[in-house]
């Protein structure tokens, strides 16, 4: 994913030159790799940040850094499935090394809202774990091919549902 989105790059710079954070590229992460993963939401959440007047900086700082985790290679599936519950914590611990607002620390630790337990407290936290869930989706989706769609676009209403 090319940015040329100079405002979005000066905001998360410190970030894409971190060498514990370049490491993402090696890991696969729903079809792709952890980095263009968390650079797709970073983005993303970035521009509708942007336009719904939220904190933007903290929106794309934090949803670059809500997947910031390691895990082995060729782990077994019951490890990968493990790790959604668990992935949001190690992120926040891993990202807190960029000295985090309060606000990016419950972007982080909610994305996974609501499999995991932590309660997004803010439209940013919101934002980014929507969006999270929307682009893993459309990555699966590629993945996986036209079966995941379906089930992908059942899984969107049901959670709006949930939202409503």
């Amino acid at each position: 994913m090319e940015i040329i989105d100079n405002r979005y790059y000066d905001v998360v710079k410190d970030i894409f030159e971190d060498p514990s954070f370049l490491k993402l590229k090696e890991i696969e992460h729903h079809g792709t790799t952890r980095w263009s993963h968390s650079v797709r939401v970073s983005y993303y959440s970035y521009l509708l940040a942007r336009t719904l007047k939220l904190n933007e900086k903290a929106t794309a700082r934090a949803g670059l850094l809500h997947d910031f985790f390691f895990s082995e290679k060729g782990r077994r599936i019951d490890k990968k499935f493990l790790s959604t519950f668990t992935h949001p914590k190690k992120a926040l611990d891993n990202a807190s090394i960029f000295g985090l607002s309060e606000l990016e620390e419950n972007i982080i630790v909610s994305h996974m809202f609501p499999l995991y337990y932590s309660l997004p407290k803010y439209a940013e936290s919101w934002l980014v774990s929507i969006v999270d869930k929307i682009v893993g989706i459309k990555e699966l989706s590629e993945k996986l091919g036209q079966k995941f769609v379906y089930a992908g676009n059942v899984f969107i209403l049901v959670l709006f549902n949930i939202v409503k």
